[in-house]
């Protein structure tokens, strides 16, 4: 497979916003990127059932408004929103926590469709241990399988773990959580923290030590 690093990792434009939720501090990670396909077809990839596993991970449940779904060892949530083929929202239940998703499609006015991601969390420890990057990395993974897809609709999903132990995987995991850390920083968290946090976020990622600063 080749894979370019820095086409995909500069593919993505990314934003960090503070807000509140149900009166509580929270943190609105973004996510945008451009596909070279229709908004219809962008659609039918990121809600249908049989699509979905080509590209993210194996789901099960009720992919319409008011169902709940679960991924294959992973989140599980409920569908609150649903407006083909411009918006979806859910929410994204894991370990006990919730936090709540919403999908954007529009025409990119080039040709092409865009998929803005938005993942809004409540402030936690886990948050100050990883910032952003936590959800935004792994979600940037996604999106990369979803660029494959759409560029190969037949092609097998490529092996996740394999991808993670290459040398691309690793400067892939490594670029996004550095690149999620400047999100950060450009939104007010203290430099040393959010690069401190982008660097854990990498060892994660990456299954390597965290490099010093």
């Amino acid at each position: 497979m080749v894979f370019d690093v820095e086409e995909h990792l500069g593919a993505v434009e990314r934003s960090v916003v503070a807000l509140e939720r149900d009166g509580r501090s929270a943190r609105a990670i973004t996510l945008s990127r451009g596909f070279p396909t229709t908004v219809e077809d962008l659609w039918d990839a990121v809600t249908s059932g049989e699509r979905i596993p080509r590209w993210f991970l194996p789901i099960r449940g009720e992919l319409e408004p008011g169902g709940r779904f679960q991924f294959e060892g992973n989140a599980g949530g409920e569908i609150t929103a649903c407006e083909p083929p411009a918006r979806v929202a859910l929410t994204w239940e894991w370990g006990g926590d919730v936090s709540w998703v919403e999908l954007r499609i529009s025409d990119d006015g080039a040709g092409g469709a865009r998929l803005v991601l938005t993942h809004t969390a409540l402030l936690s420890d886990h948050w100050h241990e990883f910032g952003p990057g936590a959800t935004g990395t792994g979600w940037e993974g996604g999106l990369v399988g979803l660029a494959m897809h759409i560029a190969q609709p037949a092609a097998p999903k490529p092996d996740e773990a394999a991808f993670a132990a290459s040398r691309d995987g690793k400067a892939f995991y490594t670029g996004s959580s550095a690149a999620w850390g400047e999100a950060a920083v450009a939104a007010g968290t203290d430099p040393d923290a959010a690069r401190a946090a982008a660097r854990r976020t990498a060892a994660f990622y990456t299954g390597e030590p965290a490099e010093p600063a």
